[in-house]
């Protein structure tokens, strides 16, 4: 069975959208975990918004510069959770249909790698609520950006965590990351 990890950045302050303010710590430490982390994925899972923003962003990057990830973003298999898009137009592009945690079971117990996603907006919430995740890791970056933190689109949800490991980068940024701790 496949593992879904969800890997965010996030401020100090609570903050992920826009991460611009990512750009100054993404050093060669940064780039060998982002690294890792796509090499042990064949998938990727998004949100509509995160899909709008990637797919505007990646086509774009130089394919041929292995330091961009440009080449697996933009050839990987993306999953996007929405009810509007209907044609896609982002290379490896498959729209979920139906039951978002129907789906996203069927993704999980099929044969590959783990399945990537990034961002924590309401489709998380949903993956979050169902017990989906095998593991999310925060980037937490040493800014305090101000805006919606990342708990505005889970208000409603309620989950336990414990720590799976800890990486703390040159840069400041630290990787924490946690799996779903089982009820007791």
């Amino acid at each position: 069975m496949r593992k879904l990890i969800n890997s965010t950045y996030i401020t100090l302050d609570g903050v992920i959208e826009n991460p611009v303010w990512t750009m100054p710590y993404f050093d060669d430490e940064a780039g060998a975990f982002a690294g890792s982390q796509t090499d042990g994925a064949d998938a990727l899972l998004m949100g509509r918004a995160t899909y709008d923003g990637m797919s505007a962003a990646w086509p774009n990057q130089d394919e041929s510069d292995p330091s961009t990830g440009a080449a697996y973003f933009n050839n990987v298999k993306k999953y996007v959770a929405s009810t509007t898009l209907t044609d896609p137009t982002w290379k490896n592009t498959e729209v979920l249909q139906g039951n978002l945690i129907e789906e996203v079971t069927r993704l999980k117990a099929q044969e590959g790698r783990n399945i990537l996603q990034y961002g924590y907006g309401s489709v998380t919430a949903q993956l979050l609520q169902a017990g989906l995740f095998d593991e999310v890791r925060f980037w937490i970056h040493p800014v305090i950006e101000g805006g919606d933190s990342v708990s505005t689109p889970l208000k409603d949800v309620r989950a336990s965590f414990e720590l799976v490991d800890t990486k703390v980068m040159k840069s400041g940024v630290i990787i924490a990351s946690y799996r779903p701790k089982l009820a007791q």
